[in-house]
Order: structure tokens, then sequence, then C-alpha cells
């Protein structure tokens, strides 16, 4: 805790100290970088905190969530946000917004029911949109093959595992594959 609020004193102290120099359009910016890290950091409980359903608009998700990574929006009007926590978190949060411009739902994807929904055939489009922003992509051209990995709370002896997607040279899954987070090495 102690090594968090000096890491949050000394990102403070240094924005405070690059805003001094600023105009208002870079302070703008360097402000919207500082949240952007805020929001990195902060436990999910506190960033989801509050959000309710037919009464949180659009715009209170933006300022509270901030930027999403993808944003989606549909034919009806209504749009998904995409907010991965991490690089490798354990959480990737779909954040659905009705026609209307209310939140709809908040919905953290990486989860067994939804790994078992992919299946072999889907191209790279329809699996991020099921599970977001992977954590790790690695390309093995001699296979050739595409592998995206997200780090989850699988619940297991070892807790954390990754849930792997492999893609052929058309980018499409050809299979999943499942493995352990090395630890000490």
């Amino acid at each position: 805790m102690a090594s968090l609020f000096r890491l949050l004193t000394v990102a403070s102290l240094g924005v405070t100290l690059a805003l001094a120099g600023c105009d208002d359009h870079e302070g703008e910016r360097a402000m919207e970088k500082l949240k952007a890290f805020f929001n990195a950091i902060k436990p999910d409980a506190l960033l989801l905190r509050g959000l309710t359903p037919g009464v949180t608009t659009e715009a209170q998700i933006r300022e509270q969530l901030g930027k999403p990574e993808t944003e989606r929006t549909f034919a009806d009007g209504s749009k998904r946000f995409e907010y991965p926590r991490g690089p490798q978190g354990l959480n990737t949060y779909m954040v659905d917004i009705n026609p209307q411009g209310t939140l709809s739902a908040v919905t953290q994807v990486l989860t067994a029911e939804n790994f078992a929904k992919v299946h072999i055939g889907m191209t790279q489009d329809e699996v991020r949109r099921l599970l977001g922003k992977p954590g790790e992509v690695a390309v093995y051209r001699l296979k050739p093959e595409t592998v995206w990995s997200w780090k989850w709370q699988e619940g297991g002896p070892t807790g954390e595992a990754f849930f792997n997607v492999h893609f052929d040279a058309s980018g499409v899954v050809y299979t999943t594959s499942r493995s352990d987070v090395l630890r000490g090495h």
C-alpha cells in the first residue's frame, strides 16, 4: 500500500510540474493521460462503482472508465465499449449502452463460459468481439499460425491460467488450448 501511495505521489508531482509549463491544450492532454493511468491501476470494484443500468449515461461511463480500447456501434444505435484490465490483466469488461444512451450491462468476458463459445472457423474479429483484446499475441511463421492468449482467473490449484486461441494462416480458428502461468522462472 505504501508503494502505491509513493507511486501516486510521484505521478501527481510529475504531472503538476509538467502542467506548469504547458498551454491549455497540452495541459488537457496531460490530464487525460494521468486519468488513463489512474484508471489502469484502479481496482475493478472502484472503477465500476455506481454504474447503474438504465440510469448511467454514456458520458458518465466515459468520464468514469475513460477511453475504451474498442468502441463498436450497432445498427440499432446501441454500443459496446471494451475495457481490458491489463496488459495481462485477469478481467476484460464489455460495457453495453442501449440505443437511448444509457448503460445496459457490464460483463466480465474472460470466463469459461465465453471461452467455450470459441469454435473452429471463427474469424479473428469474431473472437475479438467475444473476448476483447488479447494480452499476448504470438506469431509462428514456420507453422504458420498466430496464437492469441488471455490470462484469466481459472480457480484451479494455480489460480491463473492462459486461454489460447490458435488461428491458421487465413486468420481462422483451428483449435484452442490452455496453458499454465509459470511463476518464479
